[in-house]
């Protein structure tokens, strides 16, 4: 009720960023207020893309063990197998987008709760008095109990009904506000049905089970026999949507944290027309295999539930201080304060009860987060030092430059590179451009082009935008585009950029590019070359230790994920790449003097 429904449903749904919700959706809306919120929005990303890599194993394994207890399966090998082969399939389809899954799912979802709600329902008739549990102070009375031998830890076990809640937020942009507003009431009532369903189970079945039963499951145990292979099967169905959602939620995640420049890019699908349904391969895969590698390590539900949940309670206490500062700026500050003391002292109660979860599985979600995290702080902190120290981030402006390209372009001495030189540059209003592309031009073997072109792609929120502002300096040959294209359009610049040249001749804004050797009759555009900048550290570079460190993982990092090229869709036109010494404070060498010189 706290945590899910005050929290989560009630108050963190309405810190959305254009739609989408998660950690680092409410970092965007508040990184302005102080830059220390870097560091518990990367804690809580990485916890809990961490922790998604736990979830589809634990819930799809955890239901299909219900058919060990019928006999329909005899091994624990058998419930691996199936749940492999149902992970399998779930992550295949996720390029279809969640769009087509939805629609399947939705009428299972109403099924599902309506079971839970049915037989929670006439279970709790068999001992009404259970409705006394709706009253939190039995749950202090117990948890400050001398017969509760666990303390404070049996608060971890307690945390696994709420782990949830930080995937409902993520799915924000993936199912709607308005969705969510209009089921939970539904699906809260269902779920507070059978969990006192459940409750009253078990005080009505006690006399004959016992207390000493770690294999007892109510769940199942308290449904009719002839509803039971039912229940297993709408239980598996249920855990494999709870898989869907955490896989989405990753897939939204790892796109917000590239917008904010926490991870490097990687190819981002818009299955559909909805912004915020999204498929990203390599996640996609790379969240298989570490999934498949937990089910096949823990092998049991009950191994992986003793995992399960520490990496979550660290990123709801890391939403938690981000929650707070938003609210700073939209309820009176007693609120946020009042907001911020009940949840992070809950939270932090939860964490440490789940901290003892460590050494029985938590360190592989404590690893996972780890492994996540440092690559984020490599591409963050490398970035930040990258531009704060480099000679190279600085910015020119292309105004300034004009008459030397002029020139270049001009210089009959100087073989021609290419007819048009396309340079993949971000140009803003005030026509400043990174140093960098103009070094590649002028210094590095000067590229003689009859013309230069510097295109800046920007993606629009609206599925099929398509346009181009054209700004042409003043001149007939350097030419600074700005392409506007929706975020379902392919970025296949070469074919955007022919329309382009074709549309300015025949506007007779630039000269034809008449070929003299050409199979395409009546040619008037010319060849092209892309030239595209990768970076090295210059030898000469005066920089070391962490500094040194932390930039050259960030340009491991950016030659070893998305290439430019096939990000661009140039994989079948003429590109270049080209290495460029990053000049970071020029390291001052020995002067050298004159000993003998010979005429």
């Amino acid at each position: 009720m706290l945590i899910t429904t005050i929290k989560y449903v009630l108050i963190a749904l309405r810190a959305d960023n254009k739609g989408e919700g998660g950690i680092f959706a409410l970092f965007a809306l508040v990184r302005r207020q102080a830059r220390w919120l870097i560091v518990p929005a990367m804690i809580g990303g990485a916890a809990l893309l961490a922790d998604g890599t736990l979830t589809p194993a634990v819930t799809v394994t955890s239901a299909i063990e219900g058919l060990k207890h019928v006999q329909v399966i005899h091994s624990q090998d058998q419930v691996i197998l199936i749940t492999f082969v149902i992970l399998l399939v779930l992550f295949s389809v996720q390029h279809f987008g969640t769009s087509i899954i939805g629609h399947a799912f939705g009428p299972l979802m109403v099924i599902w709760f309506s079971f839970l709600a049915w037989f929670g329902f006439t279970n709790l008739l068999k001992a009404p008095i259970i409705l006394k549990a709706l009253s939190p102070l039995y749950g202090l009375q117990l948890l400050f109990s001398p017969t509760n031998h666990a303390g404070i830890l049996i608060l971890g076990s307690v945390f696994l009904a709420t782990t949830g809640a930080e995937a409902l937020y993520s799915d924000l942009g993936h199912v709607g506000r308005s969705s969510i507003y209009t089921t939970w009431p539904i699906v809260c009532t269902a779920l507070t049905l059978n969990y006192l369903g459940q409750g009253a189970f078990l005080i009505h079945q006690l006399p004959t089970i016992g207390i000493q039963n770690p294999g007892y499951n109510p769940f199942y145990q308290m449904l009719p026999e002839s509803i039971y292979l039912f229940g297993v099967l709408i239980a598996t169905i249920a855990a494999i949507i709870a898989s869907q959602a955490l896989i989405t939620g990753s897939f939204t995640l790892v796109e917000e944290a590239i917008a904010l420049q926490l991870l490097p890019r990687l190819q981002v699908r818009y299955p559909t027309s909805e912004r915020g349904q999204i498929y990203i391969g390599k996640i996609n895969w790379i969240l298989l295999v570490i999934t498949s590698g937990i089910l096949f390590y823990f092998r049991t539900s009950a191994h992986m539930e003793a995992a399960y949940g520490l990496a979550i309670t660290l990123t709801m206490l890391m939403t938690t201080i981000l929650l707070s500062q938003y609210l700073k700026s939209h309820v009176a500050k007693p609120f946020t304060a009042g907001f911020l003391g009940l949840f992070a002292t809950i939270e932090t109660l939860f964490l440490v009860a789940s901290l003892a979860k460590f050494i029985h599985g938590g360190y592989v979600t404590a690893l996972l987060t780890m492994s996540i995290l440092t690559i984020m702080i490599c591409w963050y902190a490398g970035n930040y030092v990258r531009n704060a120290i480099s000679d190279q981030s600085k910015y020119l402006n292309l105004l300034n430059y004009k008459q030397q390209l002029q020139s270049l372009s001009q210089d009959q001495s100087i073989p021609l590179f290419a007819t048009n030189l396309v340079m993949m540059a971000r140009i803003n209003h005030r026509h400043l451009v990174k140093r960098e592309t103009l070094y590649s031009i002028l210094d590095k073997t000067p590229k003689r082009a009859k013309v230069y072109w510097f295109i800046t792609v920007n993606t629009t929120d609206k599925p099929d935008t398509c346009y181009y502002n054209v700004d042409m300096m003043g001149t007939k040959n350097i030419i600074s585009i700005q392409l506007y294209l929706g975020f379902k359009m392919p970025t296949s610049i070469n074919l955007y950029l022919r329309q382009i040249i074709h549309d300015l001749i025949k506007r007779q804004i630039i000269d034809s590019q008449p070929q003299q050797y050409t199979t395409t009759p009546n040619r008037e555009v010319g060849d092209f070359k892309f030239v595209f900048i990768k970076e090295e550290i210059s030898p000469i570079s005066q920089v070391t230790g962490i500094k040194r460190w932390l930039i050259q993982a960030r340009l491991f990092l950016q030659n070893h994920t998305l290439s430019p090229v096939k990000f661009y869709g140039l994989e079948f036109s003429q590109t270049i790449v080209e290495t460029i010494p990053l000049f970071i404070h020029h390291q001052h060498t020995t002067e050298l003097k004159l000993n003998h010189l010979q005429k």
